[in-house]
């Protein structure tokens, strides 16, 4: 019996420190998406130029542009919020 309750407490703990990941993954992605965000921003109002950034902010403008055409909406830089209960892809 003591067997049983002790993979049960493990099986508990490993649970807890997989959320505790799982968020701190969360958090982590929206701090990437803030500073991307901020980064954009910064692009656009010429306080920041770099090559390599260039070809990011191209693709949003592209990327806005279509929702533009497409009827989606406004132009901004500003996504259509959606909820994932998944761990947010890790940025590469």
């Amino acid at each position: 019996m003591d067997k049983v309750k002790q993979q049960a407490e493990q099986a508990a703990a490993k649970a807890k420190d997989t959320a505790g990941d799982v968020q701190t993954k969360r958090e982590l992605g929206k701090a990437y998406d803030a500073l991307g965000r901020e980064t954009f921003s910064l692009i656009e109002s010429g306080e920041v130029s770099n090559a390599s950034l260039e070809a990011h902010a191209a693709k949003i403008r592209e990327l806005q542009a279509k929702l533009e055409e497409e009827g989606g909406g406004e132009s901004s830089a500003e996504p259509v919020a959606t909820e994932s209960s998944g761990p947010p892809a890790m940025p590469s």
